[in-house]
């Protein structure tokens, strides 16, 4: 997932820090310092914020249920209570434009989520979910690693399920 700060964004700033913890390989301080911001921003800070947390919250677990705990999380900020994109209040056209580029992306994490509790229907079902979501990604760097990690997942979906 592609990381979107906003200038002035102290938020995000703290998240961009512990992402870069966790790409250098230092899981479990960035564990702690999202369980940090989490606490800080909780359950009713910006979708955004709480969409990036959870996600990349999501990397730092050991144990696959706790993974796909935070990937629903992540989800759930994204979609908000009614299953549409949420923003926070203050949120402008960027943010909600920010969370709906990572629907996809959301989707195919708890399809891998799901692929590793060899739940594969589940699985099956978020991997469809974000080829319905693709459309709002834009032909980019972003865009089109997503989309290839869509097919990625798709071919691993398909070697994995059990014969019927």
């Amino acid at each position: 997932m592609e990381q979107r700060e906003m200038p002035g964004d102290v938020v995000m700033t703290k998240i961009g820090q512990a992402i870069m913890l966790l790409h250098a390989g230092d899981r479990e301080e960035a564990r702690n310092r999202f369980g940090i911001i989490w606490s800080e921003i909780g359950e009713r800070g910006e979708a955004l914020h709480r969409c990036t947390l959870a996600h990349y919250m999501a990397d730092t677990q050991d144990d696959p249920g706790d993974e796909l705990a935070w990937d629903l999380r992540a989800l759930t900020a994204a979609e908000g209570p009614a299953g549409e994109v949420a923003a926070g209040p203050d949120a402008g056209h960027r943010d909600t434009t920010a969370v709906r580029a990572l629907v996809p992306s959301l989707h195919l994490n708890l399809a891998e989520d799901y692929l590793k509790l060899q739940r594969f229907e589940a699985a099956r079902i978020h991997l469809d979910r974000a080829w319905e979501a693709v459309g709002v990604l834009e032909d980019d760097g972003y865009g089109g690693g997503v989309r290839a990690a869509l097919r990625r997942m798709e071919q691993r979906l398909q070697g994995s399920a059990p014969e019927e």
